[in-house]
């Protein structure tokens, strides 16, 4: 039987184009998102609408996008979304604030739009997990429906649902570098959960948003390595749904590191029986095939960041010790792309049936 949903997804995909609107667009990931909807080969036609709190132009909140394609793009004051759907809008990306993502989301469906959100607010399905961004809801019965019907926005692990989706929940950056890294081993059923899985990783200073702090300021964070979010980073719950791990079998550190953008993650595991070294990259090669995003690195070739930066690929390696069983996996993406708007772009490309990477490579 075919959805509303699939046949709106057809005629999208055999139109060849499609009107997006983004609202936040003053942020890190919201520059990102601007500059890539704004080059995306499909969008040409109709360029995207961006929204802020007030009226200015892009160049003024993103001043390297000025002249970007020799015109200038209008932010316009938040309409209401029956009028974004007026101007031919199908797909709104929302580069807000968790709670004001909550807020809006069941306006928009109703209104007959599509979602991406860029926020935490609904990539999760458990209560216990998503209860560390302190949501509150005017209608929980409409909530309750939308977070059991949103995607988790991760093409390489849910192609099907996020082309057929009106809401789909964006990973988070850290998230999204140890849920690939993890998943090809755990599908298979290869980690020994009893031995628990570390996963140490580091992320630049991006990650935290634009809004200075004082752990984000130069002064704290230049020539300096630090831990953060022990025990309660908001990303483990979307580790823990995604890949299917008890809670007591991981533990995930993240670490704020002195660059820009980037992000690596290591991490530490035991096979539950002895491998060779060319089947364990197989596995990861075959889970992986079709998805041109995901680089897989030879055995004991481990990525590092200054690869990634500033592209749209995970980029996965490992090194398995002389027993077979003792593994180190590392993984790498810039967490402003992959991480975020790049992400959010392959999903828009998914639910319009277009290549996931078209608009960037």
């Amino acid at each position: 039987m075919t959805t509303a949903t699939e046949t709106k997804t057809e005629t999208v995909a055999t139109t060849g184009g499609v009107r997006t609107a983004v609202a936040g667009v003053s942020g890190y990931a919201g520059g990102e998102l601007a500059r890539l909807l704004l080059r995306h080969p499909r969008l040409q036609e109709a360029k995207p609408i961006f929204i802020g709190r007030e009226a200015t132009m892009l160049s003024d909140l993103q001043p390297h996008l000025y002249a970007f394609d020799e015109q200038e793009h209008p932010v316009v004051p938040y309409p209401s979304w029956s009028e974004l759907k007026a101007a031919g809008v199908e797909i709104v990306f929302l580069a807000t604030p968790h709670e004001q993502s909550r807020e809006w989301v069941p306006s928009l469906l109703e209104a007959g739009l599509r979602v991406i959100d860029l926020s935490g607010a609904w990539r999760l399905k458990e209560a216990t997990n998503r209860a560390v961004y302190k949501l509150q809801d005017a209608d929980t019965a409409v909530a309750a429906k939308l977070d059991e019907e949103a995607v988790f926005g991760c093409p390489e692990l849910h192609h099907d649902a996020i082309r057929a989706a009106r809401l789909v929940a964006n990973p988070g950056c850290y998230a999204t570098s140890i849920i690939l890294a993890l998943k090809p081993l755990a599908a298979a059923g290869l980690i020994d959960l009893d031995r628990g899985i570390v996963c140490d990783a580091k992320s630049g200073v991006s990650g935290a948003g634009k809004a200075p702090t004082a752990k984000t300021h130069f002064m704290y964070a230049a020539d300096n390595l630090s831990a953060y979010a022990v025990f309660g980073h908001r990303h483990t719950g979307e580790i823990l749904e995604q890949v299917g791990l008890p809670a007591e079998t991981l533990q995930f550190t993240p670490h704020l590191l002195p660059i820009p953008r980037g992000i690596l993650s290591t991490m530490y595991l035991r096979l539950n029986r002895k491998m060779e070294k060319a089947e364990v990259e197989q596995i990861f090669r075959s889970f992986y095939a079709g998805h041109p995003l995901v680089r897989v690195h030879k055995a004991g070739n481990l990525p590092q960041i200054q690869y990634i930066v500033r592209t749209n690929y995970c980029d996965l390696g490992f090194e398995l010790a002389a027993d077979g069983q003792r593994m180190v996996l590392v993984s790498c993406l810039d967490n402003l792309l992959k991480g975020a708007a790049g992400q959010a772009v392959e999903n828009m490309n998914v639910m319009c049936g277009w290549n996931e990477e078209e608009g960037l490579l």
